[in-house]
């Protein structure tokens, strides 16, 4: 069973619903959302790597990022295309999975109009096509011609198995989306400058996600009008104090359910999320 929201808490989940409501909420999507339509994690891709490039686990000098480990493939390997072909492989889900993912039926009836996702696998984009919902898949700029008003914009801000130069995957990879100059990054800070943003299946460990928010947080304040910023969110399975307080700092919320899993917290979050949409009236306007 759930737990029962303080008032404070209950207050922020109120603005949560009524912005989604309001189709004014971006959700963003992790590896969380993946593994619970039974995708391996990120430990299964490290153990690969290691092992293609006979680098002992239980050497202490291998205790490295799986970004610098895809750093070292592509320089032993030349390219990152076979890495690439076996992750496809190997996360590939059955429609049967994703049809059967009450999680992903919750997610598409939310209905959100802009869906941000650093997951390289296509769960999501199966997911409309199985409740017969369009949407617009966005990997490189060329993709933002074929957005429209009304449309979901799926977009795969660490790319996607589809296109091998979309993806962010090694140390240099991440170095240069740090400089936040492509025109996802542009796309980003436009699309969330304005609206709620609700994280799901996320840790918030990602170095480059955390660098956005902390600008999106020092683009409000120099502004003059933080006080006007719309509330973010983060869902958390077991949140830590640390996250949650420096997370707040940056006007992000974080919310939790008190269920015995990941999978089973983030299902009883969605289905209390869209139950309370459903009680809410059509906004004006």
């Amino acid at each position: 069973m759930s737990t029962q929201l303080t008032d404070w808490n209950a207050s922020a989940f109120a603005d949560l619903a009524a912005a989604t409501k309001a189709g004014r909420t971006i959700l963003f999507a992790g590896a969380g959302l993946s593994m619970s339509v039974g995708l391996p994690s990120w430990k299964e891709l490290i153990d690969y790597m290691r092992a293609e490039l006979d680098v002992p686990a239980d050497d202490p000098k291998s205790d490295v990022t799986y970004q610098t480990l895809a750093e070292y493939y592509r320089l032993r390997q030349g390219s990152i295309g076979p890495l690439r072909s076996w992750m496809d492989r190997t996360w590939s889900i059955s429609e049967a999975k994703v049809r059967k993912s009450k999680i992903h039926e919750l997610i598409v009836s939310l209905d959100f109009p802009i869906l941000y996702t650093t997951n390289y696998d296509n769960n999501l984009e199966v997911a409309y096509k199985l409740h017969k919902r369009e949407f617009v898949k966005i990997t490189n700029v060329r993709d933002l011609t074929r957005a429209s008003d009304g449309v979901p914009q799926i977009v795969k801000f660490h790319g996607d198995f589809s296109d091998d130069q979309s993806l962010v995957l090694t140390e240099t990879d991440y170095f240069d989306r740090l400089e936040f100059n492509s025109p996802l990054d542009i796309k980003f800070r436009s699309d969330t400058l304005g609206r709620t943003l609700l994280f799901i299946g996320y840790s918030m460990s990602d170095l480059n996600i955390r660098l956005l928010l902390h600008r999106l947080w020092k683009t409000w304040q120099a502004s003059g009008r933080e006080k006007d910023r719309p509330h973010s969110f983060l869902f958390a399975h077991r949140p830590s104090p640390v996250q949650t307080a420096v997370l707040e700092q940056w006007g992000i919320t974080v919310l939790t359910e008190d269920e015995p899993n990941p999978e089973a917290a983030l299902l009883s979050f969605l289905t209390r999320l869209k139950k309370a949409t459903e009680e809410l009236k059509e906004p004006k306007g």
